[in-house]
């Protein structure tokens, strides 16, 4: 039987770009608090006329550029998003009609935020190997501009849009081994959507994320029978550089081995992990890659990746 996993990624991340710098005086802010703290110096915007399957079209034309892949060998095509371009239907059936794909393709959204990309990397795979499909593609799109209150400072300079396009396939570079999930759905109002309106505590997110996530990845790394010391890479997902990096020094591991890359567009929810891992596929010194995505929900998910090419 082939072995599933991660052959390509394909990213967008629209132009438009807001200065956090330009509204210190506005949120009462200071150089410290952009670069130290969220880490973030800018966040993009898409423009009003783009929708949620733009983004998805988007970066799945840069994943076809990168890797070659054909529309017609396309089985399965997996949309991760909570800001959909409608209730009904679901974003990866618009997709799947302005590419052209085969009607035999399954599609399916999964409604999931910043723990998306893992969960919905499990998925997917289990989904293709169970049916023995050979081509999918797992694109996260959650443009978070269509629910931020550009006056809301919790907000307003921390998220950004973007898209990720991850192509599964039995050619892989990366194999995924054993997951874990968690959820801790009594503190659901933490993050949450009300009346169109994103709303965080960002003091509780941050205790959630520095208490959960930091064993989370031991468990994690204890199931794929390796050690914190010797996976290669932690791509985290990209809530905030002092999320990152508190992570990281409650599992004892230098920063040079945990990257924090959202300084010039923002936490693009669940999209921040697939971006990370574009730069590592051409990396041939990076053997193993441990995923933690986490956030609203509370829900998490870690999961570890091996090199095979």
């Amino acid at each position: 039987m082939s072995i599933l996993g991660i052959e390509n990624v394909g990213s967008y991340v629209p132009e438009t770009r807001i200065s956090n710098y330009e509204r210190k005086a506005q949120f009462a802010i200071d150089d410290h608090f952009i670069e130290e703290k969220i880490g973030v110096h800018r966040v993009s915007r898409k423009s009003p006329e783009e929708e949620t399957s733009d983004l998805c079209l988007s970066a799945y034309a840069d994943l076809e550029t990168r890797s070659g892949l054909r529309r017609e060998e396309v089985e399965a095509l997996v949309v991760v998003t909570q800001n959909p371009d409608y209730a009904i239907p679901h974003t990866s059936a618009l997709v799947h009609g302005r590419l052209g794909l085969p009607e035999s393709c399954a599609c399916f959204d999964i409604s999931l935020g910043c723990s998306g990309f893992v969960y919905g990397l499990s998925v997917v795979t289990a989904f293709m190997a169970a049916n023995g499909m050979k081509k999918g593609v797992l694109i996260t799109a959650d443009p978070y501009s269509k629910v931020v209150n550009p006056d809301d400072k919790n907000t307003a300079l921390l998220f950004g849009d973007a898209a990720g396009a991850t192509l599964i396939s039995t050619t892989p570079v990366f194999v995924p081994g054993r997951y874990t999930f968690g959820t801790m759905g009594s503190e659901f109002d933490k993050l949450i959507a009300r009346d169109g309106e994103l709303y965080m505590n960002g003091r509780a997110v941050f205790n959630f994320a520095a208490k959960t996530i930091p064993p989370d990845i031991e468990k994690m790394a204890r199931r794929n029978d390796i050690a914190i010391a010797d996976i290669d890479r932690f791509l985290l997902h990209q809530g905030s550089k002092i999320i990152v990096e508190t992570i990281a020094r409650k599992l004892g591991v230098p920063l040079s081995k945990v990257p924090f890359a959202i300084c010039g567009f923002g936490n693009s929810c669940a999209s921040t992990i697939p971006l990370l891992l574009q730069s590592e596929l051409a990396d041939p010194a990076v053997k193993t890659i441990a995923l933690s995505g986490f956030g609203v929900g509370l829900s998490w998910a870690s999961g570890l990746l091996r090199r095979v090419a």
